[in-house]
């Protein structure tokens, strides 16, 4: 094996980051100086651009994710544009996207939607390209993110469909035919038992909601039922063990409640509601 492989490899796993080989294949095809796919097997250093991989390996061991290094997350069909000022999209959100075509069956219906806590924008783009005719407002409290969510509405080429501010939704002042957010719901416990790479790579406000994880729906369950029409729908990302309180809490708001979805673990994850 090449000396550059073997000793990066040890490297990575002295520091034991996970998945070391796919780690490393991934951060020496970006700083590859060809279009070929790199093969550990077939590998000549010299095609590699060797003070950038040092760079990148060098954060890769302080446990910076691979997301931020690439400044890349796949997410339902796209590839989104990330930083440290928003969450990576995760695959148990795909869940929003799912249920809402189950929802609304006509692609090609004029339909106004809200996005709470857009990040990175992920929700209301792949909303944007699976209802081509939606107009869709992408609201976050933090000017950062937002600023990300625009970088990819432009990427995408969603921009004249998505309007991105930075606001708290008690300042919307109109209603929508469909609400979706991934809002914080991890209790103090919880974030204080997740990993160093969430820690100090993603925004901490992403992830708290409050001391035990509901602030969120606690806060806003009044004031969502004004921001939707009359038949309309909220999709909610909650946390796992959260499914009968946010039923309750949102119930007591007169929102019907539709249904519960199980994640790839067979975990509560998304919460479906409807006014009447």
């Amino acid at each position: 094996m090449n000396d550059l492989i073997s000793s990066s490899l040890q490297k990575l796993k002295l520091n034991n980051i996970s998945n070391p080989d796919l780690d490393l294949r991934i951060l020496l095809n970006h700083c590859s100086r060809k279009k070929n796919e790199i093969i550990f097997s077939n590998f000549d250093h010299q095609d590699i651009n060797i003070k950038k991989f040092n760079t990148l390996l060098k954060r890769r061991l302080n446990y910076e994710p691979i997301s931020k290094i690439l400044n890349k997350k796949n997410f339902w069909k796209y590839d989104f544009y990330v930083n440290e000022d928003v969450i990576d999209p995760r695959p148990e959100s795909e869940f929003i996207i799912e249920e809402v075509l189950k929802l609304i069956n006509n692609k090609n219906k004029k339909i106004n939607i809200l996005d709470i806590g857009t990040g990175s924008g992920c929700l209301a783009v792949c909303l944007a390209k699976e209802y081509k005719f939606s107009k869709i407002t992408a609201v976050d409290i933090s000017f950062k993110a937002i600023k990300v969510a625009k970088k990819n509405f432009i990427i995408h080429g969603c921009a004249d469909q998505i309007i991105g501010k930075t606001c708290d939704i008690n300042k919307i002042k109109r209603s929508f035919d469909l609400i979706v957010s991934n809002p914080p719901y991890l209790s103090s416990l919880e974030y204080n038992k997740t990993s160093s790479e969430i820690k100090k790579f993603e925004p901490k406000s992403a992830f708290l909601g409050g001391n035990d994880g509901l602030l969120f729906y606690k806060k806003y369950s009044k004031i969502l039922p004004k921001l939707m029409k009359s038949k309309s729908y909220l999709v909610l990302e909650i946390g796992e063990k959260q499914a009968k309180n946010c039923i309750n809490i949102l119930s007591s708001a007169n929102l019907r409640f539709v249904k519960k979805v199980k994640d790839f673990q067979k975990k509560d994850r998304i919460l479906v509601f409807y006014k009447l």
